[in-house]
């Protein structure tokens, strides 16, 4: 086996004996770092300290992560001003604590029949919300389902110039 020290020094190719040998000395241990490799390698370390440092880097690179959190608002298509605003006073809330909000339409039996009601919901929703979010994903034309969903982020809308 490929034999490498404590300091990442190369010891050469020694016998399996003389490598745990080695390993004792220091009060070290004999880890195999390459199994797939001809020859094998190991390397004489720490290996508790090592599955700490292991574990540190993975708690680290988690702290990293950017988590979005999508909120959703459900609407009826027939629902009356006063709750249309007080719902989409919610979906500002969640906007301007940088949140993603998923507007969804919920439809029962009849109100499939007419699913352009949804759409001007959908339509009433962004411009009051226009100031502080732009359309992250578009409903979509065919009503899948019972549900028609759009989904909004925070910021400003993209403006063309011509």
């Amino acid at each position: 086996m490929r034999l490498v020290g404590e300091d990442g020094a190369q010891l050469g190719i020694v016998p399996v004996e003389e490598a745990l040998r080695t390993a004792r000395e220091r009060g070290l241990d004999l880890v195999e770092v390459a199994p797939d490799a001809r020859p094998i390698v190991c390397k004489i370390l720490d290996y508790g300290r090592y599955r700490y440092e292991q574990e540190k880097k993975a708690r680290e690179a988690k702290k990293q992560q950017h988590i979005i959190d999508i909120k959703e608002v459900k609407y009826r298509p027939n629902i009356n001003e006063h709750d249309f605003q007080t719902k989409t006073k919610r979906a500002r809330q969640f906007l301007e604590q940088g949140k993603h909000v998923k507007v969804t339409i919920m439809f029962r039996r009849r109100e499939m029949r007419r699913p352009e009601n949804g759409y001007e919901i959908l339509r009433k929703v962004r411009e009051e919300l226009a100031d502080i979010a732009r359309v992250d994903r578009e409903p979509t034309e065919e009503l899948g389902g019972r549900d028609l969903t759009m989904v909004m982020i925070p910021g400003k809308p993209k403006t063309v110039t011509q």
